[in-house]
């Protein structure tokens, strides 16, 4: 599943992403870095804060778990990393654009290109055929050439196995096959990097596993991956592990093959 996708995407002069699992061992320039970042929120009872002075580097291919106990600040440094969020001190860097100095405008076309976001519960448009959910972020990026976005759109649901769907509205399917169309309109742009903010939670044990599988195949592939979870079990098998409590990264596990090694 997907592995068709990621080795030829088919965009109009762009360049293929497949990192060679060699290439990504070596790789020694950070994807992400976050440098002393603070972020406060203001409430009637004063300032609350949620992330602490947080340094943090991601490398290309790493598939990183979030884990934490609810309000310790993992969707709020999710949001800092992808834009959504603006940060109250400190630096975010991706890929060498410093999202902490770029205006509104320019943080949604780049996030367009350069993140892919799936969320816990879908946020499919339901007035949209799963076909036009995929075309949605295509359009808006304008990648691709007149008649390339639709043939990508099917293409990426015949990926992830949904193409005799395509016509059919987001409530005439299942969660877990509403999860692999977010998935799939999440990868529309071909972005580097996938964040997913428990992507799982709202799935049974069976379909979660699908949805991790389908996480791997695109690490395999070169993606950069993010995953906000509270399953300890698929958080174990991501390449690390990071633990968030009241807003500082406490702990930082070793990847999956070390712990086998």
């Amino acid at each position: 599943m997907l592995n068709n996708f990621v080795k030829s995407n088919g965009r109009s002069g762009g360049r293929s992403r497949e990192r060679s699992e060699q290439e990504t061992k070596i790789s020694e320039q950070s994807q992400i870095r976050l440098t002393n970042l603070v972020k406060t929120y203001k409430s009637a009872a004063g300032e609350l804060p949620a992330l602490n002075g947080v340094d943090l580097e991601i490398y290309p291919g790493e598939f990183v778990a979030i884990t934490g106990k609810s309000g310790a600040g993992k969707t709020t440094l999710i949001n800092m990393i992808t834009g959504v969020d603006r940060l109250t001190s400190g630096e975010v860097w991706v890929d060498d654009m410093p999202l902490h100095k770029m205006r509104e405008n320019q943080l949604a076309q780049w996030r367009g290109r350069t993140m892919g976001i799936i969320y816990q519960s879908f946020h499919l448009m339901p007035s949209l055929s799963l076909l036009d959910n995929i075309l949605l972020p295509i359009d808006l990026c304008g990648l691709y050439r007149n008649g390339e976005s639709t043939r990508r759109a099917m293409d990426l649901l015949t990926q992830v196995e949904l193409q005799d769907h395509a016509y059919k509205p987001p409530s005439a399917i299942s969660g877990g096959q509403q999860q692999r169309v977010a998935i799939a309109r999440a990868l529309a742009n071909d972005p580097p990097i996938i964040v997913a903010d428990e992507p799982t939670g709202r799935l049974d044990s069976v379909t979660a596993e699908s949805i991790f599988q389908i996480f791997l195949s695109l690490v395999e592939h070169g993606k950069t991956i993010l995953m906000v979870t509270h399953d300890s079990n698929l958080a174990y098998r991501a390449s690390r592990t990071l633990e968030i409590a009241d807003g500082e990264i406490t702990t930082s596990n070793l990847s999956y093959n070390e712990r086998l090694n």
